[in-house]
């Protein structure tokens, strides 16, 4: 496996340092994400950056499943996720979902509940919203944030056992609500939710945050580096908080990095799922989608998703990358080994009026120009065919050197043609061009006899297959 891009990878130099330093014996990182959703090219980063990072360091990598949401989430995400990375080629060392640990996380609650650092709130979400203050304002206190541990637990197992109904109450951890940092002003923690759970059907009615489960996550499973975005960077003392006031045994080191951006791609899980609850595309797999899924279905490859995650680095601040670098590393991927075709997205019409109606001639032509190993294929060739509406002008500018009234091209792997006779509909449109072909033109015998400066690839109208063509949604 290839190595991540160290010379822009700083964060290959802060593990480096901790296992010279001794402070860990192997290297646990993990991809944890949230089943509410397909995998998209941002993710891909991710994958990249955390299993070939333990990869390097002879660690270990678990895919980890942030299930605290059930309203959001879903058994075929968690199928897509998995297809996903095992399609990219990465083995995880360890599967676990949150879920398995929410036995765990209750009785860390329960803890924080008697060591007066927690506590239960009847604050709608506005008003505790509303409390929390602003930037520039320090928030102000829950009335009931001074009840005693007592009646603490017994809300709290209340809460658990179904007798409150949605948002009715919640457990907030107990702080400083004068803080400058808006996570640590109690951060609400659990949160009432009658839904079925994917994973663990109807036993919970109350479930963690993910601010306060993904640190328990990490400290459980003994992740050394918990590698996330820059968005975390503020939660990153409420992280802390949570593993020592929690008294966890293994202590991870948070460390965030920006985020991928690409220019004109949608890059918000939020949106992406909106196109498909809207039936803009035809679901996460579309090909017009930059999910992982949908880049597979419109013909990018593993290898090249990979190779420019590692060339773009691992960076402090964000930045965005022009998508014309990721499709570079698409087209250097698949230059040797895949077969050429030739398609036409926006048909005209070219009749060949002096070739035999009813003949079809299958000329020869590589497999692939750019490697003889993959050798030779056949095109079929006929009296009609598709050239691009674009590669025909009736009148041209000066330098044009595709199709015109009087002039001869080439078509690709096979003949030189002439234009003869434009044909319009009622509304003046071309909709078919009159063609001649010159049968010593033919390609591959050597002809000399004339130039044509323009060549146009194009498909033979009987033997032309429909095809859908798409491009990633800006």
């Amino acid at each position: 496996m290839s190595e991540v891009n160290s010379s822009s990878n700083f964060i290959k130099h802060i593990v480096r340092e901790d296992l010279a330093e001794g402070k860990h014996e192997e290297i646990v990182t993990r991809f944890p994400p949230e089943p509410n959703g397909y995998l998209h090219i941002g993710h891909a980063k991710s994958i990249v950056l955390n299993f070939e990072l333990a990869d390097e360091f002879g660690g270990r990598t678990n895919l980890r499943f942030d299930d605290t949401n059930p309203v959001k989430e879903d058994t075929e995400f968690v199928h897509s996720i998995k297809e996903d990375i095992e399609w990219l080629g990465y083995e995880w060392d360890g599967l676990h979902f949150a879920s398995d640990y929410f036995d765990e996380m209750y009785a860390r609650a329960v803890l924080l509940i008697k060591k007066g650092l927690a506590y239960v709130d009847d604050l709608s979400q506005e008003e505790i919203r509303a409390y929390r203050g602003t930037l520039k304002e320090p928030g102000k206190e829950s009335p009931h944030r001074d009840r005693s541990v007592e009646e603490n637990l017994d809300l709290f197992e209340r809460m658990r056992d179904g007798e409150f109904g949605n948002g009715e109450k919640v457990l907030r951890a107990k702080i400083d609500m004068g803080s400058p940092n808006i996570n640590m002003r109690d951060p609400v923690i659990y949160r009432i939710s009658h839904a079925t759970h994917h994973n663990t059907g109807d036993k919970w009615c109350i479930y963690p945050m993910y601010a306060f489960a993904h640190p328990l996550e990490d400290a459980i499973e003994g992740v050394t580096h918990s590698i996330c975005t820059l968005e975390f960077e503020d939660q990153r003392p409420f992280y802390n908080w949570v593993v020592e006031q929690c008294e966890m045994e293994a202590t991870p080191r948070q460390i965030e990095f920006a985020r991928l951006n690409l220019t004109n791609t949608i890059m918000s899980k939020r949106k992406l799922k909106l196109l498909v609850d809207e039936s803009y595309v035809d679901g996460w797999d579309d090909p017009r989608m930059p999910t992982i899924s949908g880049m597979r279905r419109r013909g990018f490859t593993a290898e090249a998703i990979k190779q420019f995650c590692r060339e773009i680095g691992v960076a402090r601040s964000d930045n965005t990358v022009d998508v014309r670098m990721l499709e570079h590393f698409i087209r250097e991927d698949l230059k040797m080994k895949a077969p050429r075709t030739m398609s036409v997205l926006h048909p005209l019409k070219v009749v060949i009026t002096n070739y035999p109606e009813g003949e079809v001639e299958w000329l020869d032509a590589e497999v692939n120009p750019e490697n003889e190993e993959m050798g030779m294929r056949k095109i079929p060739f006929g009296r009609e065919i598709y050239i691009e509406q674009s590669d025909f002008m009736e009148n041209p500018p000066k330098k044009y050197f595709r199709l015109f009234p009087g002039n001869e091209v080439r078509l690709k792997h096979a003949y030189f043609i002439k234009c003869n006779e434009v044909i319009k509909d009622v509304e003046g449109n071309v909709v078919e061009l009159r063609c001649t072909y010159d049968p010593e033109t033919k390609s591959g015998t050597g002809f000399t006899g004339r130039k044509v400066k323009g060549t146009l690839h194009w498909v033979e109208a009987t033997q032309a297959k429909e095809a859908e063509f798409a491009c990633m949604i800006p």
